[in-house]
């Protein structure tokens, strides 16, 4: 899959384009897109994803503090394995929001993206002030010699899912929910950095991730079992969000992996970590005994629901 962030470049061939966020790319997003792609396949035109960064509602609601499920590296991924032939990232500004639902239709659509078929949902609306809706789109359409394949009301509420609701899960530790959402495994992903060392000294080493993009959604802090790939080898572990109440008064949110049986140093490596359940709250110990007692206790349940779900 080829990405372009910039927009500078005009296709060679013409395309079968959608248009969203998708941020979650979850099992709603996923209609639509394999859908793209066997239009795309059939009609023998390129297959492409229009979506903005930042979101619309970072740039325009300034207060707006949202979260997203997916960086942009994570998102590409995901497309990537749904077959997708381009994703194209605009960067978007105030100044993009300004443009007007022609410009947009004749100089994006048509001039860069030699658009001949667009798919989109029923209530999809763009251009300046969000004015023009599918009705104008395919008046374009006749204009520019495209063709407009809606999502129809019902084929989407079908699918009782959106960004908002796998967010909420997400916010209240509700793994399961928000992975049945997605229709894939929830994933955060990071650089390994030195923490302090006393996962060591417990006998739990854990690796310290570091996420880069302060935009990411974080799950409710908690324990949670998780697997990952190192070097094509899958491990399963355990994950604390928190602040460490026992060992720090910092009071700072940090993310720590522990892998069964695994005792490589990851300094310095960029880990995505899979979160397949939460086990509990993060929670403060009276001693280091109880904190290694509970970790015990933690890898032990984590185990048997690993056990119970066959994935190990």
């Amino acid at each position: 899959m080829k990405i372009d962030q910039s927009l500078n470049t005009n296709f060679d061939k013409a395309s079968v384009v959608t248009i969203g966020t998708f941020d979650g790319v979850h099992i709603g997003h996923q209609k639509i897109i394999k859908r793209l792609v066997q239009l795309a396949k059939e009609q023998g035109l390129k297959s492409v994803v229009f979506t903005f960064f930042p979101h619309p509602r970072m740039v325009l609601q300034k207060d707006a503090d949202i979260k997203l499920i997916n960086t942009i590296d994570e998102k590409a991924l995901l497309l990537n394995k749904l077959e997708v032939d381009n994703l194209v990232v605009k960067k978007f500004t105030h100044e993009f929001s300004r443009l007007t639902a022609l410009e947009f239709v004749r100089d994006i659509l048509v001039n860069k993206l030699k658009t001949k078929h667009i798919i989109i949902g029923y209530d999809h609306h763009f251009g300046r002030n969000r004015n023009a809706n599918i009705n104008d789109l395919q008046e374009f359409g006749e204009t520019y010699e495209f063709q407009v394949v809606e999502i129809s009301a019902q084929e989407i509420d079908e699918v009782a899912v959106s960004s908002t609701k796998i967010r909420n899960a997400l916010l209240n530790g509700d793994i399961e929910t928000a992975n049945a959402f997605l229709g894939y495994d929830f994933m955060i992903t990071g650089n390994v950095i030195k923490g302090n060392g006393l996962g060591k000294q417990l006998e739990f080493p854990t690796a310290n991730l570091y996420i880069e993009e302060s935009y990411k959604l974080i799950p409710k802090n908690g324990v949670y079992v998780i697997k990952s790939y190192y070097k094509n080898k899958l491990l399963y572990g355990m994950m604390n969000i928190g602040t460490k109440p026992t060992v720090s008064e910092e009071n700072k949110q940090s993310i720590e992996v522990h892998f069964f049986d695994f005792n490589n140093t990851l300094y310095d490596q960029k880990l995505q970590i899979d979160i397949l359940h939460r086990l509990r709250d993060e929670q403060k110990f009276e001693s280091i005994e109880l904190l290694k007692s509970q970790l015990l206790q933690d890898q032990k349940e984590a185990l048997a629901h690993l056990q119970n779900t066959n994935a190990q």
